[in-house]
């Protein structure tokens, strides 16, 4: 039986949600890629989901998807995202004749397991489960201690997310989220 899923998920587009819809029962939607750029009904009904239930954004770890999930976190209120991020993975889909243009394979390509890791990362809400993830409590600071951010920060951070799994694109504030979800402080710390 799949996982039950609280929040409404948001992919990129009907590929991505196909493949998510055999791993997860959830109301998964589609951005329709850059298409909702233009469609201000559909962003409104995304916020009125974010305000009832909470949406997880899931798009794919190339730069065409963290346009999209930048912009939705920008439109959407912010307490009611969470942030599903699956790893950047090398490849290309099977129904697709060439790979993208950065090479790497979407949330289409990601094996059930990638995908429940990531859902579970952010904190998704599984019915039946009573676990609520508590935050590690990093701060902007503790990044600055660790110089992952800042002068010279880029490779230290290109290594952290990359030993982590997280996509390159990430975010300051994304990695910031993500560590707070994936890691305790005592691992925090011991990096």
């Amino acid at each position: 039986m799949k996982p039950r899923i609280r929040e409404v998920i948001i992919v990129e587009g009907r590929y991505d949600k196909n493949v998510l819809s055999q791993v997860v029962d959830a109301v998964i939607l589609t951005t329709e890629g850059f298409g909702v750029f233009r469609d201000k009904e559909k962003l409104a009904y995304f916020r009125r989901l974010a305000e009832k239930r909470g949406v997880i954004l899931l798009t794919d770890p190339d730069g065409a998807g963290f346009v999209i999930r930048n912009y939705l976190k920008g439109a959407l209120p912010q307490q009611q995202v969470k942030q599903a991020y699956v790893p950047d993975v090398a490849g290309k889909e099977r129904r697709k004749r060439k790979g993208g243009k950065e090479g790497k394979l979407g949330v289409e390509g990601m094996s059930p397991d990638v995908l429940l890791t990531a859902l579970r990362r952010c904190g998704a809400t599984f019915e039946g489960e009573e676990h609520v993830p508590a935050s590690a409590g990093i701060t902007r600071a503790d990044l600055m201690d660790k110089g992952l951010i800042g002068p010279g920060s880029a490779s230290r951070r290109a290594v952290l997310l990359q030993t982590l799994q997280l996509p390159e694109h990430l975010t300051t504030a994304g990695l910031l989220d993500a560590l707070n979800l994936l890691l305790t402080r005592a691992e925090f710390d011991a990096l």
